[in-house]
């Protein structure tokens, strides 16, 4: 009986005594403590990386959808671009500390970790494409060392996005281009050849008794017609894009001077124009009465049959009623016409131009006109002619470099195809 009492007693001094309670409580909860603190910031650290991947995935989605539609990239070739998009992107926010060997380590994990898939639908009738575009990617993103007390070394973050364009036409289409060559489309633009920024220049370095040609290298700047010629092929293109096996579009041209020259008729796709425009000089005065007459004449001209030629053309090929666009540019003012030169046949020649300006947007045909670096008599007899502006639409463009001049036609060309791109996830 007294050894039980012992025991008894032995037992009860031994709960009672509080004084190693603390450490045991602070070696099971200390881990705890920093471990929850360590999965806060971890949380914060997942939460931005999920939002920096989808920022990036978000932008390859829409990059290989435009580069599709705007640039006629191949399926695979724009797979290629959507996953180094999400490479590049990802680099930037994600690795910005990391070692080179790290950052080799990454990317070759981010490669591995991020598809693109790409499915392409052609329109029942015609030859519009839609695209959908669907990028994912998946990270492990290491956590931080209080995090791993709890026995867990990374954590994956995964988003998907998608993207939806389409090279849509429609509506099929006919468009004639009308295009200054008189002799200051010959001049020099105030951009600089990004190719051969420089070019020679023969000079007499000699004296009056004894010349002697001596050359030097001066700043080489896209003129006039060579920075058409660069819209023109941007403008063709993204009707070539949207229109690859020529069912859809018939293009046709002809440009001015002091008369209107040859024409390009219309025709199917945009070869031929392509190189009709490809092929201008500049020279001579200007008039364009004639030529923008010519151009409203083509759209409106009849077969043997007596039947509107474009219509009965776009009929047979694709059974649609095709819109009709003129695209009219100069880059000075009329000052001739009926074959003389004056201020006052300028202003006849201004009169008939925006007659059949008046005709052609009568008949239901969309005007697009360019004034390129012209004085502002041009521009009024232009922006007069355009399609009438609406708040959101461009009919009446004002260029005053290359560059504009390329953008201005750019437009025009995607607003003819109608082309779209947009994130749908």
């Amino acid at each position: 009986m007294a050894k039980r009492s012992t025991f008894l007693q032995s037992c009860s001094n031994l709960i009672g005594d509080k004084s190693g309670n603390f450490a045991m409580m602070a070696a099971l909860l200390v881990p705890v403590v920093f471990a929850t603190g360590g999965v806060a910031i971890d949380m914060t650290n997942m939460m931005m990386a999920k939002d920096q991947l989808q920022d990036a995935t978000d932008a390859a989605a829409l990059a290989a959808s435009s580069a599709l539609v705007n640039e006629g990239l191949t399926i695979e070739k724009a797979k290629a671009l959507a996953k180094d998009f999400v490479k590049t992107q990802s680099r930037n926010y994600l690795s910005a500390d990391m070692t080179d060997e790290a950052k080799a380590a990454f990317d070759l994990a981010l490669s591995s970790n991020t598809t693109a898939d790409i499915t392409e639908k052609t329109a029942a009738v015609g030859n519009s494409k839609t695209y959908t575009v669907e990028v994912s990617s998946k990270l492990d993103l290491p956590l931080n060392a209080l995090t791993r007390l709890l026995g867990k070394e990374t954590v994956e973050i995964s988003t998907v996005s998608r993207s939806l364009s389409s090279t849509e036409a429609k509506n099929a289409l006919s468009m004639f281009l009308v295009l200054d060559r008189s002799g200051s489309m010959g001049e020099d633009t105030a951009t600089i050849n990004s190719v051969s920024p420089t070019k020679p220049e023969s000079y007499n370095c000699g004296t009056n008794n004894r010349p002697k040609t001596c050359t030097r290298y001066v700043t080489n700047y896209i003129t006039k017609i060579e920075a058409l010629k660069t819209a023109g092929a941007s403008l063709l293109l993204e009707l070539k894009t949207a229109d690859s096996t020529s069912t859809l579009v018939r293009t046709g041209g002809v440009s001015y001077n002091n008369t209107m020259q040859a024409e390009s008729p219309l025709a199917w796709g945009v070869t031929g124009v392509s190189s009709y425009v490809g092929n201008l000089t500049a020279t001579g005065s200007t008039d364009s009465s004639a030529a923008f007459k010519n151009s409203y004449n083509s759209l409106l001209a009849k077969n043997s049959a007596g039947a509107l030629k474009e219509e009965a053309e776009h009929k047979l090929k694709n059974g649609q009623v095709p819109k009709k666009y003129i695209v009219f540019m100069t880059d000075g003012e009329n000052n001739y016409y009926d074959g003389k030169q004056s201020a006052a046949n300028g202003d006849k020649s201004d009169t008939e131009t925006l007659d059949y300006c008046t005709k052609a947007k009568t008949a239901g045909f969309t005007v697009f006109t360019i004034a390129f670096m012209a004085p502002d008599r041009g521009q009024k007899l232009l922006d007069a002619c355009a399609t009438d502006d609406t708040t959101t639409e461009k009919y009446y463009f004002a260029a005053e470099d290359a560059d504009q001049l390329n953008l201005a036609f750019k437009y025009i060309g995607e607003k003819a195809s109608e082309v779209t791109v947009r994130l749908t996830q």
